[in-house]
Protein backbone atom coordinates (compact mmCIF):
# COMPACT_ATOMS: atom_id res chain seq x y z
CA UNK A 1 0.00 0.00 0.00
CA UNK A 2 1.03 3.61 -0.39
CA UNK A 3 0.75 5.27 3.41
CA UNK A 4 1.25 8.04 4.31
CA UNK A 5 2.68 9.23 8.41
CA UNK A 6 1.56 12.25 9.91
CA UNK A 7 4.22 13.62 12.30
CA UNK A 8 7.27 12.01 11.88
CA UNK A 9 8.44 12.10 15.86
CA UNK A 10 9.02 9.84 18.54
CA UNK A 11 6.11 7.54 17.40
CA UNK A 12 5.67 8.43 13.52
CA UNK A 13 8.83 8.03 12.26
CA UNK A 14 9.85 5.12 14.15
CA UNK A 15 6.09 3.77 12.54
CA UNK A 16 6.88 4.91 9.20
CA UNK A 17 10.22 2.69 8.93
CA UNK A 18 8.38 0.15 10.05
CA UNK A 19 5.63 0.13 7.71
CA UNK A 20 8.20 0.65 4.71
CA UNK A 21 10.80 -1.91 5.94
CA UNK A 22 7.40 -4.33 5.15
CA UNK A 23 7.19 -3.65 2.42
CA UNK A 24 4.64 -0.74 2.17
CA UNK A 25 5.66 2.77 -0.07
CA UNK A 26 5.74 4.99 2.62
CA UNK A 27 5.67 8.80 2.49
CA UNK A 28 5.77 10.71 5.91
CA UNK A 29 4.82 14.44 6.47
CA UNK A 30 5.60 16.91 9.11
CA UNK A 31 5.68 21.09 9.23
CA UNK A 32 9.07 21.12 10.06
CA UNK A 33 11.48 21.49 7.11
CA UNK A 34 14.56 20.78 9.15
CA UNK A 35 13.60 17.35 10.44
CA UNK A 36 12.09 16.50 7.14
CA UNK A 37 15.74 17.26 4.99
CA UNK A 38 17.29 15.14 8.54
CA UNK A 39 15.41 12.41 7.21
CA UNK A 40 15.83 12.49 3.57
CA UNK A 41 19.68 12.60 4.59
CA UNK A 42 18.91 8.96 6.48
CA UNK A 43 19.98 10.84 10.13
CA UNK A 44 17.79 10.90 12.98
CA UNK A 45 16.26 13.74 15.32
CA UNK A 46 15.86 11.37 17.90
CA UNK A 47 17.64 9.20 19.69
CA UNK A 48 15.99 5.70 19.39
CA UNK A 49 18.60 2.29 19.56
CA UNK A 50 18.25 1.29 15.18
CA UNK A 51 16.92 3.54 14.40
CA UNK A 52 19.36 5.19 12.00
CA UNK A 53 20.10 1.93 10.81
CA UNK A 54 16.44 1.18 10.19
CA UNK A 55 16.05 4.69 8.64
CA UNK A 56 19.11 4.49 6.00
CA UNK A 57 18.22 0.85 5.03
CA UNK A 58 14.41 1.94 4.07
CA UNK A 59 15.67 4.99 1.98
CA UNK A 60 18.27 3.02 0.33
CA UNK A 61 15.38 0.59 -1.25
CA UNK A 62 13.22 3.69 -2.06
CA UNK A 63 10.14 2.88 0.54
CA UNK A 64 10.36 5.87 2.41
CA UNK A 65 10.46 9.69 2.11
CA UNK A 66 9.82 12.81 3.88
CA UNK A 67 8.04 16.39 2.92
CA UNK A 68 6.20 19.01 3.82
CA UNK A 69 4.24 19.33 1.08
CA UNK A 70 0.71 18.45 1.16
CA UNK A 71 -0.16 17.69 -2.30
CA UNK A 72 2.96 14.96 -1.96
CA UNK A 73 -0.07 13.14 0.34
CA UNK A 74 -2.17 12.62 -2.76
CA UNK A 75 -3.02 9.02 -3.94
CA UNK A 76 -2.06 7.45 -0.31
CA UNK A 77 -4.64 4.32 0.63
CA UNK A 78 -4.13 5.18 4.28
CA UNK A 79 -3.16 7.83 6.64
CA UNK A 80 -1.57 7.35 9.79
CA UNK A 81 -1.56 10.36 12.30
CA UNK A 82 0.94 10.89 14.95
CA UNK A 83 1.11 14.60 16.10
CA UNK A 84 1.17 15.42 19.59
CA UNK A 85 -1.67 16.38 21.82
CA UNK A 86 -0.41 18.55 24.59
CA UNK A 87 -2.45 19.95 27.39
CA UNK A 88 -2.31 23.92 27.13
CA UNK A 89 -3.82 25.52 30.52
CA UNK A 90 -4.61 22.23 31.91
CA UNK A 91 -7.07 20.86 28.70
CA UNK A 92 -6.29 18.86 25.91
CA UNK A 93 -5.00 20.99 22.99
CA UNK A 94 -6.46 19.23 20.24
CA UNK A 95 -5.32 21.92 17.46
CA UNK A 96 -2.51 19.43 16.38
CA UNK A 97 -4.34 16.74 15.53
CA UNK A 98 -7.68 18.64 13.85
CA UNK A 99 -4.85 20.27 11.35
CA UNK A 100 -3.64 16.99 10.62
CA UNK A 101 -7.62 15.52 10.07
CA UNK A 102 -7.89 19.08 7.58
CA UNK A 103 -4.36 18.31 5.87
CA UNK A 104 -5.74 14.29 4.99
CA UNK A 105 -8.94 16.26 3.98
CA UNK A 106 -7.57 17.74 1.00
CA UNK A 107 -5.94 14.92 -0.54
CA UNK A 108 -8.10 12.08 1.36
CA UNK A 109 -9.57 9.68 -1.86
CA UNK A 110 -12.79 7.22 -1.59
CA UNK A 111 -11.51 4.03 0.22
CA UNK A 112 -8.94 5.52 2.28
CA UNK A 113 -8.19 4.56 5.71
CA UNK A 114 -7.41 7.05 8.29
CA UNK A 115 -6.07 6.09 11.39
CA UNK A 116 -5.33 8.49 14.50
CA UNK A 117 -2.13 6.75 17.07
CA UNK A 118 -2.17 9.90 19.27
CA UNK A 119 -3.40 9.55 22.43
CA UNK A 120 -7.08 11.32 22.86
CA UNK A 121 -9.65 12.00 24.99
CA UNK A 122 -12.42 9.10 24.72
CA UNK A 123 -15.23 10.35 22.01
CA UNK A 124 -12.19 12.31 19.73
CA UNK A 125 -11.77 9.82 17.20
CA UNK A 126 -15.80 10.23 16.25
CA UNK A 127 -15.86 13.92 16.09
CA UNK A 128 -12.67 13.73 13.91
CA UNK A 129 -14.44 10.84 11.67
CA UNK A 130 -17.45 13.75 11.27
CA UNK A 131 -15.33 16.51 10.95
CA UNK A 132 -13.76 14.75 7.94
CA UNK A 133 -17.13 14.10 6.33
CA UNK A 134 -18.00 18.00 6.87
CA UNK A 135 -14.84 18.54 5.26
CA UNK A 136 -14.79 16.09 2.21
CA UNK A 137 -18.97 15.29 1.68
CA UNK A 138 -17.72 11.59 1.98
CA UNK A 139 -19.54 9.18 4.57
CA UNK A 140 -17.57 6.99 7.16
CA UNK A 141 -18.10 3.80 6.66
CA UNK A 142 -19.07 4.08 2.60
CA UNK A 143 -16.49 6.30 1.34
CA UNK A 144 -13.71 6.23 3.90
CA UNK A 145 -12.46 4.71 7.02
CA UNK A 146 -11.44 5.49 10.89
CA UNK A 147 -9.56 3.85 13.66
CA UNK A 148 -8.21 4.84 16.37
CA UNK A 149 -4.87 2.51 17.42
CA UNK A 150 -2.90 4.16 20.31
CA UNK A 151 0.87 3.48 20.35
CA UNK A 152 2.09 1.11 23.28
CA UNK A 153 5.66 1.38 23.57
CA UNK A 154 8.84 2.59 25.36
CA UNK A 155 11.35 4.83 24.34
CA UNK A 156 14.51 2.86 23.80
CA UNK A 157 12.22 -0.45 23.11
CA UNK A 158 10.48 1.27 20.30
CA UNK A 159 10.64 -1.05 17.45
CA UNK A 160 10.80 -4.51 19.52
CA UNK A 161 7.81 -3.04 20.98
CA UNK A 162 5.95 -2.24 17.73
CA UNK A 163 6.40 -5.46 16.83
CA UNK A 164 5.42 -7.94 19.51
CA UNK A 165 3.10 -5.86 21.99
CA UNK A 166 -0.39 -6.48 21.36
CA UNK A 167 -2.50 -4.03 19.61
CA UNK A 168 -5.69 -2.66 19.76
CA UNK A 169 -7.79 -1.00 17.23
CA UNK A 170 -10.92 0.63 17.48
CA UNK A 171 -12.70 1.41 14.31
CA UNK A 172 -15.29 4.45 14.35
CA UNK A 173 -17.55 1.58 11.57
CA UNK A 174 -16.65 -2.37 11.62
CA UNK A 175 -15.17 -1.92 8.42
CA UNK A 176 -12.67 0.32 9.66
CA UNK A 177 -11.30 -1.61 12.27
CA UNK A 178 -10.73 -4.41 9.83
CA UNK A 179 -8.54 -2.37 7.05
CA UNK A 180 -6.97 -1.28 10.23
CA UNK A 181 -6.04 -5.08 11.26
CA UNK A 182 -5.20 -6.13 8.10
CA UNK A 183 -2.53 -3.12 7.58
CA UNK A 184 -0.93 -3.55 11.26
CA UNK A 185 -0.80 -7.47 10.26
CA UNK A 186 2.12 -6.46 8.09
CA UNK A 187 4.81 -6.34 10.85
CA UNK A 188 3.00 -6.30 13.78
CA UNK A 189 3.22 -10.27 15.71
CA UNK A 190 1.75 -9.72 18.78
CA UNK A 191 -2.45 -10.10 19.36
CA UNK A 192 -4.63 -7.51 17.95
CA UNK A 193 -7.59 -6.64 20.23
CA UNK A 194 -10.70 -5.12 18.35
CA UNK A 195 -12.84 -2.76 20.00
CA UNK A 196 -14.92 0.10 19.53
CA UNK A 197 -12.98 4.27 18.50
CA UNK A 198 -14.27 5.50 22.37
CA UNK A 199 -13.10 1.69 23.83
CA UNK A 200 -9.61 1.90 22.42
CA UNK A 201 -8.95 5.45 23.66
CA UNK A 202 -10.41 5.14 26.86
CA UNK A 203 -8.10 1.77 26.99
CA UNK A 204 -4.75 3.79 26.37
CA UNK A 205 -5.79 6.58 28.99
CA UNK A 206 -6.19 3.98 31.52
CA UNK A 207 -3.22 1.87 30.90
CA UNK A 208 -1.20 5.24 31.26
CA UNK A 209 -3.56 6.66 34.18
CA UNK A 210 -2.79 3.40 36.14
CA UNK A 211 0.80 3.80 36.14
CA UNK A 212 0.60 7.45 37.46
CA UNK A 213 -1.58 6.48 40.12
CA UNK A 214 0.25 3.87 40.92
CA UNK A 215 3.33 6.11 41.13
CA UNK A 216 1.83 8.45 42.98
CA UNK A 217 1.11 6.20 45.70
CA UNK A 218 4.76 4.81 45.62
CA UNK A 219 5.45 8.49 46.24
CA UNK A 220 3.72 8.80 49.28
CA UNK A 221 5.30 6.29 50.42
CA UNK A 222 8.69 7.59 50.10
CA UNK A 223 7.08 11.17 52.03
CA UNK A 224 6.10 9.23 54.31
CA UNK A 225 9.12 7.12 54.72
CA UNK A 226 11.16 9.74 55.79
CA UNK A 227 8.97 10.50 58.35
CA UNK A 228 9.57 7.16 59.88
CA UNK A 229 13.59 6.73 59.35
CA UNK A 230 12.56 4.12 56.82
CA UNK A 231 14.41 3.25 53.35
CA UNK A 232 11.36 3.53 50.97
CA UNK A 233 13.21 1.08 48.64
CA UNK A 234 13.47 -1.64 51.10
CA UNK A 235 10.49 -1.57 52.24
CA UNK A 236 9.05 -1.66 48.67
CA UNK A 237 11.11 -4.50 47.34
CA UNK A 238 10.08 -6.51 50.48
CA UNK A 239 5.98 -5.30 50.43
CA UNK A 240 6.32 -6.84 46.90
CA UNK A 241 7.33 -10.22 47.52
CA UNK A 242 3.76 -10.46 48.44
CA UNK A 243 1.94 -13.06 45.43
CA UNK A 244 -0.74 -9.90 45.26
CA UNK A 245 1.05 -6.64 45.13
CA UNK A 246 3.29 -5.05 43.06
CA UNK A 247 4.61 -1.15 44.04
CA UNK A 248 5.35 0.68 42.11
CA UNK A 249 9.23 3.51 42.03
CA UNK A 250 9.33 6.81 43.38
CA UNK A 251 11.14 9.74 42.49
CA UNK A 252 11.65 13.06 41.62
CA UNK A 253 8.57 13.37 38.78
CA UNK A 254 6.73 11.88 36.41
CA UNK A 255 7.72 12.90 32.86
CA UNK A 256 7.26 12.29 28.97
CA UNK A 257 4.46 12.28 26.73
CA UNK A 258 1.93 10.14 28.46
CA UNK A 259 1.47 9.56 31.74
CA UNK A 260 0.96 13.94 32.83
CA UNK A 261 -0.78 14.77 30.44
CA UNK A 262 -2.77 11.56 30.01
CA UNK A 263 -5.20 11.25 32.96
CA UNK A 264 -5.92 15.15 31.79
CA UNK A 265 -6.97 13.48 28.57
CA UNK A 266 -9.19 10.68 30.71
CA UNK A 267 -10.80 13.30 32.07
CA UNK A 268 -11.40 16.01 29.45
CA UNK A 269 -14.74 14.99 28.49
CA UNK A 270 -16.11 13.45 32.26
CA UNK A 271 -19.51 14.88 33.34
CA UNK A 272 -18.20 15.11 37.10
CA UNK A 273 -15.49 15.12 39.13
CA UNK A 274 -12.86 11.99 39.51
CA UNK A 275 -10.88 12.92 42.68
CA UNK A 276 -8.13 10.31 42.96
CA UNK A 277 -6.96 10.73 39.90
CA UNK A 278 -6.42 14.41 40.28
CA UNK A 279 -4.88 13.97 43.72
CA UNK A 280 -2.62 11.36 42.25
CA UNK A 281 -1.59 14.03 39.75
CA UNK A 282 -0.92 16.80 42.01
CA UNK A 283 1.23 14.50 44.05
CA UNK A 284 3.62 13.71 40.87
CA UNK A 285 3.37 17.17 40.08
CA UNK A 286 4.74 17.91 43.76
CA UNK A 287 7.94 15.40 43.50
CA UNK A 288 10.39 18.05 42.14
CA UNK A 289 9.37 20.73 44.81
CA UNK A 290 9.89 18.09 47.78
CA UNK A 291 13.43 17.29 45.79
CA UNK A 292 13.95 21.36 46.25
CA UNK A 293 13.26 21.46 49.95
CA UNK A 294 16.18 18.41 50.20
CA UNK A 295 18.82 20.72 48.26
CA UNK A 296 17.96 23.63 50.78
CA UNK A 297 17.79 21.25 53.55
CA UNK A 298 21.70 20.05 52.70
CA UNK A 299 22.64 23.44 51.89
CA UNK A 300 21.58 24.68 55.00
CA UNK A 301 23.46 21.44 57.20
CA UNK A 302 26.97 22.45 54.83
CA UNK A 303 26.65 26.49 55.98
CA UNK A 304 26.13 27.38 51.97
CA UNK A 305 23.96 29.96 51.64
CA UNK A 306 21.36 29.18 48.72
CA UNK A 307 21.89 32.72 47.05
CA UNK A 308 25.67 31.98 46.60
CA UNK A 309 25.15 28.21 45.54
CA UNK A 310 26.18 26.38 42.08
CA UNK A 311 23.85 23.38 41.61
CA UNK A 312 24.67 20.72 38.86
CA UNK A 313 21.62 18.85 37.99
CA UNK A 314 22.41 15.43 36.10
CA UNK A 315 20.27 14.58 33.80
CA UNK A 316 17.79 16.77 31.90
CA UNK A 317 15.47 14.00 29.83
CA UNK A 318 12.74 12.28 31.59
CA UNK A 319 13.84 8.60 31.58
CA UNK A 320 17.30 7.10 31.22
CA UNK A 321 18.65 6.40 28.19
CA UNK A 322 16.91 8.69 26.14
CA UNK A 323 16.85 12.47 25.26
CA UNK A 324 13.60 13.15 25.52
CA UNK A 325 12.87 16.21 27.42
CA UNK A 326 9.11 16.27 27.06
CA UNK A 327 7.43 16.80 30.57
CA UNK A 328 10.55 16.16 32.42
CA UNK A 329 10.50 16.54 36.13
CA UNK A 330 14.18 17.72 35.84
CA UNK A 331 13.18 20.90 34.15
CA UNK A 332 10.34 21.77 36.59
CA UNK A 333 12.84 21.17 39.38
CA UNK A 334 15.59 23.64 37.86
CA UNK A 335 12.36 26.09 36.96
CA UNK A 336 11.91 26.26 41.02
CA UNK A 337 15.15 26.45 42.17
CA UNK A 338 16.92 28.95 39.44
CA UNK A 339 16.06 32.22 41.10
CA UNK A 340 17.12 30.45 44.74
CA UNK A 341 20.52 29.60 43.62
CA UNK A 342 23.73 31.51 42.49
CA UNK A 343 24.14 29.34 39.44
CA UNK A 344 22.32 25.76 37.79
CA UNK A 345 24.81 23.71 35.59
CA UNK A 346 23.41 20.55 33.83
CA UNK A 347 25.02 18.00 32.48
CA UNK A 348 23.63 14.82 29.94
CA UNK A 349 25.14 13.04 27.63
CA UNK A 350 21.95 12.50 25.58
CA UNK A 351 20.45 16.23 25.21
CA UNK A 352 22.10 19.11 23.36
CA UNK A 353 23.35 22.12 25.31
CA UNK A 354 24.57 20.51 28.53
CA UNK A 355 27.86 21.00 29.43
CA UNK A 356 29.91 19.12 27.49
CA UNK A 357 31.52 16.90 30.52
CA UNK A 358 31.07 15.63 34.23
CA UNK A 359 34.64 17.06 35.28
CA UNK A 360 33.32 20.17 33.60
CA UNK A 361 29.68 20.70 35.09
CA UNK A 362 31.20 19.36 38.78
CA UNK A 363 34.19 21.97 38.81
CA UNK A 364 33.96 24.57 41.85
CA UNK A 365 29.73 22.93 43.07
CA UNK A 366 28.44 23.31 45.70
CA UNK A 367 25.83 20.38 44.91
CA UNK A 368 24.75 17.55 42.45
CA UNK A 369 21.21 16.41 41.72
CA UNK A 370 20.79 13.38 40.01
CA UNK A 371 17.65 14.19 38.02
CA UNK A 372 17.23 11.27 35.97
CA UNK A 373 18.59 7.53 35.38
CA UNK A 374 20.96 7.56 33.00
CA UNK A 375 22.95 4.12 32.81
CA UNK A 376 25.88 6.44 32.96
CA UNK A 377 25.14 8.15 35.86
CA UNK A 378 24.68 4.91 37.95
CA UNK A 379 28.24 3.70 38.70
CA UNK A 380 30.36 7.11 39.35
CA UNK A 381 33.32 7.63 40.95
CA UNK A 382 32.17 10.04 43.75
CA UNK A 383 35.47 10.32 45.32
CA UNK A 384 37.03 11.32 42.41
CA UNK A 385 34.14 13.61 41.59
CA UNK A 386 34.17 14.96 45.83
CA UNK A 387 37.73 16.46 44.66
CA UNK A 388 36.28 18.73 42.18
CA UNK A 389 33.20 20.03 44.45
CA UNK A 390 33.49 23.06 46.45
CA UNK A 391 30.70 21.46 48.71
CA UNK A 392 30.14 17.77 48.82
CA UNK A 393 26.56 17.60 48.49
CA UNK A 394 24.57 15.09 46.98
CA UNK A 395 21.08 14.66 46.15
CA UNK A 396 19.60 11.40 44.57
CA UNK A 397 16.14 11.74 42.95
CA UNK A 398 16.50 8.46 41.15
CA UNK A 399 17.79 6.02 43.70
CA UNK A 400 20.78 5.18 41.78
CA UNK A 401 23.39 5.67 44.70
CA UNK A 402 22.45 2.87 47.17
CA UNK A 403 24.94 3.41 49.12
CA UNK A 404 25.54 7.58 50.40
CA UNK A 405 29.34 8.16 49.30
CA UNK A 406 32.04 8.96 51.90
CA UNK A 407 31.87 12.58 52.84
CA UNK A 408 29.04 14.00 51.17
CA UNK A 409 26.14 15.35 52.91
CA UNK A 410 23.47 12.97 51.15
CA UNK A 411 19.58 13.04 51.05
CA UNK A 412 17.49 11.31 48.73
CA UNK A 413 13.63 10.45 48.15
CA UNK A 414 12.44 8.08 50.20
CA UNK A 415 15.74 8.02 52.04
CA UNK A 416 13.98 8.39 55.79
CA UNK A 417 17.06 6.06 56.83
CA UNK A 418 19.94 8.46 56.16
Amino acid sequence: MRIAVLGLGYIGLPTAIMFASSGHDVIGYDIKPEVVDKINAGTSHIIEPEIEERLRSVLAKGKLRATTRVEDLRGSEAFIICVQTPLKDGKPDLSYLERAIRTVAEVLEEGALVIIESTVPPGTTEKMARLLENLTNLKEGKDFYVAHAPERVMPGRIFKELVYNSRIIGGVSEKASKLAENLYRSFVKGEIFITTATTAEMVKLMENTFRDVNIALANEFALLAHQYGVNVFEAIELANTHPRVNIHVPGIGVGGHCLPKDPYLLLANAKEEFGLIRMARRINESMPKFVADLLLEALNEANVEPSSAIIVVLGLAYKGGTDDVRNSPALKFIEIIRNLVSEVRTYDPYVDGTHKSLEEVVKGADAIVIATDHPEFKNLNWDEIKKFLRTPILIDGRNIVRKPPSGFIFKGIGRGDI
